[in-house]
C-alpha cells in the first residue's frame, strides 16, 4: 500500500449499494480522480447486477470526464482484505460478516431505473459526498 505525501498510509475505503451498478460505481469513480492521494477505494453490491446501468455510464462520461466503461458490478466476496472505511449506499443492512472500524451510511436515491437527468443529479449529490469524505481523510492525516 502506497503511503500519501503526509507518510501516513492511504485508508482502504469501499463503497457499497444494491447491485454495484450506479451509486457505489459513482463513488468509486470520484473517489479515485478527486481521493487517490489519501485513499484506495473499492466498490462492491449486496446483489450485484450484470453490468454499469449505461444510463449511470453515460452521464458519468458526458457530464464528469469519468469513463466506468471498464468498470463491472462485484459482489461483497469479490473485494478483498480489510477495509478502514466502508459507506453503505445501498439503504440496507450490510451482512454481519462485512466489518470496519468506519461503518456510514449514506441516504442516496437509487436512480437505477431512471432518465439520464435523474443520473445526473444523483451523481452530484454522490460528488459532494464523496469530495466531504476526502477532506475529512486529508484533515485526519495532518
Amino acid at each position: 500500500m502506497q503511503a500519501p505525501a503526509s507518510g501516513r498510509r492511504k485508508l482502504r475505503v469501499l463503497f457499497v449499494c444494491l447491485g454495484n451498478s450506479c451509486r457505489s460505481q459513482m463513488a468509486e469513480g470520484f473517489a479515485i480522480r478527486y481521493g487517490s492521494d489519501v485513499m484506495e477505494v473499492a466498490s462492491a453490491g449486496l446483489a450485484p447486477a450484470t453490468m454499469v446501468a449505461p444510463l449511470t455510464a453515460k452521464a458519468m462520461l458526458d457530464s464528469k470526464g469519468i469513463d466506468l466503461g471498464k468498470q463491472w458490478p462485484k459482489s461483497l466476496f469479490d473485494v478483498t482484505g480489510d477495509f478502514d472505511v466502508i459507506i453503505n449506499i445501498s439503504g440496507q443492512p450490510l451482512p454481519p460478516s462485512i466489518t470496519a472500524p468506519d461503518i456510514r451510511a449514506w441516504a442516496v436515491h437509487d436512480p437505477v431505473l431512471d432518465d439520464e437527468t435523474v443520473q445526473l443529479e444523483v451523481a452530484n449529490r454522490v460528488e459532494l459526498l464523496v469530495q466531504q469524505l476526502i477532506l475529512e481523510l486529508r484533515n485526519r492525516s495532518r
